[in-house]
């Protein structure tokens, strides 16, 4: 959706009235509406975003970086992710509330379940998890127990680690066909969203026409059907090494306009920029 250079911008793009919910999600890539995400981990800011126009609000286990203050996510465990989650779906009366599932807390079935039901409880509304491989195969087992998923390809901030760090990923066309067929076996198993990040902008346009779901950029390019951000790092707040794929939209707004700004370039497709892509 492209709104121009209407002078009702910003009330088109933040009034929107209706409840997004998991079976609505692929109404917005039918009619080429973007998604607007962005991270959450607490009532006030998370009851700012609903109110603006936010349409998803990930409870992600960034928490760990940038309020605990750890170097990666893997200390994060399901209670802190159960904590925050909670705040925030008490704050969420029109956004979609997605828990991010912790490292290893769904390394097996019986795990996968425990941590799902936990996080169910405490006010999520979708789950999201890592990585493809021996994954698909839980993916399936949680989506066929009507729990629904957001999957996550490319930079997998849970494998760090066997990654080498945090690097651009599906570089080269074996590792790009090989992101596309875990981006397809994941729809197959059921999921009803995909988080793409850190892969180049090409690759992720040619993964996002394939799929019949959303996808959501972070750092992977324009083409992807929504975007999100780290609220902290949106902001400007983010004490550790800004990464390409993030724009400061604070730098010339309060927060609350800022984080407006955000939403609307979303929206109209002015954000992600070139330079903010690989």
């Amino acid at each position: 959706m492209s709104y121009g250079a209407d002078p009702t911008l910003n009330e088109r793009a933040t009034a929107v009235p209706a409840k997004v919910n998991v079976p609505n999600l692929s109404a917005f890539k039918a009619r080429a509406e973007k998604l607007a995400m962005m991270t959450a981990y607490d009532f006030t800011f998370a009851s700012l975003l609903d109110r603006i126009g936010m349409d998803l609000l990930l409870v992600g286990d960034s928490l760990g970086m940038v309020l605990q203050g750890d170097a990666s996510t893997m200390a994060v465990t399901t209670e802190h992710i159960a904590y925050h989650t909670k705040a925030v779906a008490k704050a969420a009366k029109r956004a979609l509330v997605i828990a991010d599932m912790p490292a290893l807390s769904y390394a097996t079935l019986e795990r996968a379940l425990q941590s799902s039901q936990t996080l169910l409880a405490a006010g999520a509304q979708m789950l999201k998890l890592e990585g493809a491989g021996p994954m698909i195969d839980i993916t399936a087992q949680l989506c066929a127990r009507d729990v629904p998923i957001c999957g996550h390809l490319g930079l997998t901030p849970q494998s760090l680690h066997k990654l080498g760090g945090f690097k651009v990923q599906a570089q080269g066309s074996a590792a790009a066909e090989q992101l596309l067929q875990d981006a397809l076996a994941l729809e197959r198993a059921g999921v009803s969203l995909l988080v793409l990040e850190c892969v180049p902008s090409s690759v992720a346009k040619a993964v996002s026409s394939q799929l019949r779901i959303p996808t959501i950029g972070i750092g992977a390019g324009p083409d992807c059907d929504g975007q999100v951000l780290v609220l902290h790092d949106a902001l400007g707040l983010g004490t550790h090494r800004r990464p390409k794929f993030v724009k400061n939209f604070a730098e010339m707004a309060n927060p609350e306009q800022a984080l407006r700004n955000y939403v609307l370039e979303v929206k109209s497709g002015a954000f992600p920029g070139p330079e903010h892509q690989y």
